[in-house]
């Protein structure tokens, strides 16, 4: 189809070559050749009058045109593709539809084992692709590179619907010989054992709840092992001295599976707030809502398990 002139099949094209600032690797996702692709290129360089993307080293950088070209290109084909799969009803029984994911390990592992036996019985040929936390789940989200982002509420995105999917409880976790903790923590154990952590992305950002810790009290916990997922953090702990601070429903998953002790922390932690969020051009689309809707009762579902034993918190003196 063409529109002023211009094939809109070019604009899917530019809109991966802006992303990816490489012909072989724009290919790649296209599936196409790069020949093919550079042809492509030529062409949306012919009908701009610009070079969209020049040549430096061995990657390509947009030219002023091309970066202004890139959010509007991408909205406009995030639009296109809502009103191409709006349909009045969904039936998810006969649905081959495929939802993607963006969430974290923690949220996988507590969350999408319902999900998915439901999804077995309920509409079996609809299919699911978790994809992992991102540096900029953001820009991802604006870009609509998935149905739903499951973050902390502090993460969410101000541009797009969003709606709380669950809240968890903080909770320590340690060996169950662990021979330096007893029947609880005080704060001076907590500080002064050493701490397993999880931290993301390519800047090892540090969790939220390091960050309240340290403004709270201005004192950091001795952190001796750094992970890059949440499910590392408790086999990490086997068969030392070290304890680690864990969402109370993955500790849980664990605990039934590794020889861990859960207690009270030493001090209040906040709660976290689970959220999820969707691109706003995807608001009216029923497979969305009833995906939305399985999603916040498998959530649901979770608070019912009985909680794990856990060790009373010993008073803190004032």
């Amino acid at each position: 189809m063409k529109f002023h002139r211009l094939d809109l099949n070019l604009l899917v094209t530019l809109d991966v070559l802006l992303s990816e600032k490489s012909i072989t690797r724009a290919a790649r996702r296209l599936n196409k050749s790069p020949s093919a692709t550079s042809e492509a290129l030529g062409r949306l360089r012919e009908f701009f009058e610009d070079q969209l993307l020049t040549p430096i080293g061995r990657s390509m950088v947009p030219t002023p045109l091309g970066e202004s070209l890139a959010a509007s290109v991408r909205q406009c084909l995030i639009h296109v593709r809502a009103t191409v799969e709006a349909r009045p009803v969904f039936d998810p029984a006969q649905s081959q539809r495929q939802f993607r994911l963006m969430l974290s390990d923690y949220v996988s592992t507590v969350l999408m084992s319902g999900v998915l036996q439901r999804l077995r019985r309920e509409a079996p040929n609809v299919t699911i692709d978790m994809m992992p936390l991102m540096d900029d789940p953001r820009t991802a989200l604006d870009r609509g590179e998935f149905d739903f982002l499951v973050v902390p509420e502090h993460f969410r995105h101000e541009g797009h619907p969003w709606e709380e999917l669950f809240r968890d409880e903080y909770v320590c976790a340690t060996w169950s010989e662990n021979p330096l903790v007893g029947e609880s923590l005080t704060l001076e154990q907590f500080l002064e054992l050493g701490h397993v952590r999880p931290s993301f992305g390519m800047w090892q950002r540090t969790p939220a709840i390091e960050e309240w810790f340290l403004a709270r009290f201005g004192r950091e916990r001795r952190v001796e092992v750094v992970t890059t997922t949440f499910n590392n953090v408790p086999q990490l702990l086997v068969g030392t001295h070290r304890i680690a601070t864990m969402h109370r429903r993955l500790a849980e998953y664990y605990v039934d599976r590794l020889p861990l002790r859960l207690l009270a922390p030493p001090l209040e932690m906040p709660p976290l707030i689970e959220i999820i969020q969707w691109h706003k051009y995807s608001s009216a689309d029923p497979a969305l809502h009833w995906m939305l809707g399985v999603l916040k009762e498998c959530a649901d579902a979770g608070t019912d398990r009985p909680a794990s034993p856990i060790r009373s918190r010993p008073a803190i003196a004032s």
